[in-house]
């Protein structure tokens, strides 16, 4: 059983969502301060957060990055809003995956169980390396003789990909599918920009230079003194 968080202000989508995933056994969890929509998600712990981006107060975007700087489980957005606007907004905000509504429950539930899979895979892997570089898939954690830096799920998993292919260019089409399942909405942009962020990140801990781009293919992982 998992705990679902949903930041989700219509009470009707509330209701209906909690209602199919208890039917699987996960308990949902929904805001009650709307001031104080972090807090109360890292009081929460969950295993994953859903998030609507119109909220009371401030948006979704706010909220996603606020609860970020505390918590690294996946959060998958969904929302009424256009989505080929908001995605890439979503996404460099902190989030993992995204769909739009109206939305089949069925799809939604298989997101749920697919991020909740990846995270559970992730936890019950050993300490991912690489020359003197070791991530700890359980927390995100990367370290580094440099410095260590905190990652989100997506940014550790597609980590972990770049790193068991080391030394190979791994196509987008590849990291597309193997990261979001080849998400309908998700493209090669909504790539870029994880590989920017996680690039910025690595360039806190001195491995700025450990992904490069293989122009119009994709992306291979380096050591980090090559």
């Amino acid at each position: 059983m998992a705990k679902i968080f949903m930041v989700e202000d219509n009470p009707t989508m509330v209701a209906a969502v909690t209602a199919e995933l208890k039917k699987w056994q996960h308990q949902v969890v929904t805001v009650n301060n709307w001031q104080a929509v972090a807090d109360e998600v890292a009081m929460a712990q969950p295993d994953l957060i859903l998030f609507d981006l119109t909220l009371p107060s401030f948006d979704g975007f706010y909220w996603i990055q606020e609860v970020r700087k505390a918590c690294q489980a996946p959060i998958i957005v969904i929302s009424a809003a256009d989505i080929d606007s908001n995605v890439m907004h979503a996404v460099a905000a902190g989030a993992d995956d995204y769909l739009m509504k109206p939305f089949s429950l069925t799809v939604l539930l298989a997101k749920i169980q697919a991020q909740l899979r990846r995270q559970a895979t992730d936890q019950q892997e050993s300490q991912v390396h690489w020359g003197s570089n070791q991530l700890n898939p359980l927390t995100g954690q990367l370290q580094s003789p440099r410095g260590t830096v905190q990652l989100s799920p997506t940014e550790s998993a597609l980590l972990q990909v770049l790193v068991h292919h080391l030394g190979q260019t791994v196509t987008k089409e590849q990291l597309l599918e193997w990261l979001w399942q080849g998400g309908k909405y998700l493209n090669e942009n909504t790539l870029s920009v994880n590989v920017s962020r996680l690039r910025t990140k690595l360039a806190s801990a001195g491995l700025d230079q450990t992904i490069r781009t293989e122009r119009g293919v994709g992306y291979r992982m380096v050591d980090d003194h090559e």
